[in-house]
């Protein structure tokens, strides 16, 4: 893992992280999985007939309307991101910086006063989440703002390499050629210190406005990739660039177009509690329209004030308009997958943790092709926690998130961080009352109640040799 030293002025006390993320010297993906759009779409209820496994599926995602139906037809992008596109320079430092706002923006001038070696520069933000996802043999692209900069042109050029393409949201003509810090490409300083801890520092976090203000409509060209897509991801760091209505015109416009919209809110959400009028508005509106919302489970219990996760994601459900998945990651423990009808658990694979940045995009994207493919929700975890594992094993995010070879050989091998008596206590109250199905590695498939225990192997037996075969084939579907 090659990072640049420098030196400054000791530090004392690290500050608050933020979701850009931290990243190493890029690795080129070993399989590269280049799809032909118009070859390519997401399974139908009668071609994804090959996944026999029988356990529960989620429901419908959306009503049927002649509409729906129409822009089906159109759909030939499988995940659209919006905003959060970022360069990460990735540097040692001997300590990390005070919290103080002052001494954390005094430090970036610094580290801005010359740019890096490029070999320390990484895609960050939602590229994680297109880069993970097109490795998957998704066909991505990413709707956002780079200015006309060596920033920029290095985020467009990684970008381009992994096949995504990008939308700009670029309103006026002659922003393209301007100097002002509005227009210019968001950075994000990754600071690390000898015992490999990471801070964070972005000219973002000293914006009174978000980053991007300027930008007030949808482009005819935004309106056309969101239409094209199956999916809109969105995350509560779109909030730092664009404003909160413009956000809200995009998640409308995805409805209209039949496009599922994904959110995480991050730890962004929690602040958006407490935020402008306009911010809390959207952040509603995002929990009320989404069609999946993916949360780690303190951030489930800062938007709905309960601490079960489980309960919490009923909650969510419950007064959801178009809610139908509600994912909440545990960290070691797993993840769980909630819907009206079933609760579906699976444990952490148990691997030699490098670096979690990036971590929580790669499982997104995971779950993004499981929604499309219209997998069984227990594979779909399987699949993701193991997508999510894959990348702990490296070093951070960017073109660093995990390839598939190395997602196959945890599947291959799979030694699962079970803790029985963990998920027993947080089950217990729900095996009377809803169907729960739990990825376990014992050797027996079974049933207690309720409780519908399904092994790895079998979880995984038809998706798995899919996927070694797009290995030697270069694409993967269905």
């Amino acid at each position: 893992m090659h990072h640049q030293s420098i030196a400054f002025k000791p530090l004392q006390s690290p500050f608050p992280p933020r979701l850009h993320p931290p990243n190493a010297i890029p690795s080129r993906r070993l399989f590269p999985l280049h799809l032909n759009t118009t070859a390519y779409s997401p399974c139908s209820a009668s071609s994804c007939r090959s996944f026999h496994i029988p356990l529960p599926t989620h429901p419908p995602r959306s009503l049927p309307s002649s509409n729906s139906t129409k822009n089906a037809a159109l759909k030939t992008v499988d995940i659209a991101t919006l905003g959060n596109l970022c360069v990460d320079i990735v540097l040692n430092v001997p300590k990390l910086p005070p919290s103080s706002k002052g001494a954390r923006k005094a430090i970036m001038e610094q580290l801005s006063s010359s740019p890096p070696d490029k070999q320390y520069w990484e895609a960050g933000g939602n590229c994680n989440v297109a880069i993970a996802a097109a490795r998957l043999g998704l066909n991505c692209i990413t709707i956002g703002y780079v200015g006309n900069e060596i920033y920029g042109k290095f985020l467009l050029d990684v970008l381009r390499d992994e096949g995504i393409r990008m939308v700009g949201m670029n309103e006026e003509a002659d922003v393209v050629n301007s100097p002002s810090a509005s227009h210019q490409t968001l950075l994000c300083w990754v600071l690390v210190d000898p015992l490999q801890k990471h801070g964070f520092c972005s000219p973002a976090d000293f914006f009174e406005e978000p980053a991007f203000s300027w930008m007030s409509t949808l482009s005819e060209e935004v309106k056309r990739g969101i239409k094209r897509s199956r999916i809109l991801f969105c995350n509560g760091y779109d909030f730092d660039e664009l404003c909160p209505g413009l956000i809200m015109s995009a998640v409308d416009y995805a409805i209209e177009a039949g496009t599922s919209v994904f959110f995480d809110p991050g730890p962004r959400g929690k602040s958006l509690l407490r935020g402008t009028v306009e911010e809390q508005k959207a952040l509603r509106h995002f929990l009320r329209m989404s069609d999946v919302l993916l949360l780690t489970s303190d951030e489930a219990e800062s938007v709905t004030g309960i601490a079960n996760p489980i309960l919490a994601g009923q909650e969510l459900l419950r007064t959801g308009v178009r809610t139908k998945w509600v994912v909440v990651k545990m960290g070691p423990r797993g993840s769980i997958l909630i819907t009206t009808s079933n609760i579906t658990c699976a444990s952490a694979f148990k691997v030699k943790v490098m670096d979690t940045v990036g971590c929580g995009d790669s499982f997104v994207a995971a779950i993004a092709f499981g929604f499309i493919h219209n997998i069984p929700l227990v594979t779909t975890l399987a699949f993701a926690n193991a997508v999510g594992a894959a990348t702990a094993m490296g070093c951070g995010a960017g073109r660093n998130v995990a390839a598939l070879k190395q997602v196959v050989e945890l599947m291959e091998a799979p030694n699962l961080n079970e803790d029985d008596e963990f998920w027993n206590e947080l089950l217990g109250e729900h095996l009377d009352s809803q169907e729960v199905t739990f990825l376990s590695k014992m050797i027996l498939n079974g049933s207690n109640g309720r409780m519908n225990r399904v092994t790895f192997q079998k979880a995984v037996s038809e998706l798995l040799p899919k996927l070694k075969s797009s290995q030697l084939e270069g694409t993967l579907s269905c």
